[in-house]
């Protein structure tokens, strides 16, 4: 990720861990609640905002795409 200046995503880079943590937690519960409801934008919408939210804890921790892939095809 190169986020720019001023960015969403640098903000969450700048607050840390801890923030990007509750961020992540908000839309997953975010995903549970669309869920439960029969408009299937609504569910797309939440589990985008939740994969973006994770691309950014990922980029935090130094994983890779191409690892998460590899430990999928392993299981």
């Amino acid at each position: 990720m190169h986020p720019k200046e001023g960015s969403y995503t640098n903000y969450l880079f700048d607050k840390g861990i801890d923030k990007i943590l509750k961020k992540l937690g908000e839309e997953a519960t975010e995903i549970v609640i669309a869920a439960k409801n029969p408009d299937k934008e609504e569910i797309k919408y939440e589990i985008s905002d939740f994969l973006y939210h994770m691309m950014v804890l990922m980029a935090e921790k130094g994983v890779s795409w191409e690892e998460i892939t590899r430990e999928l095809a392993r299981r």
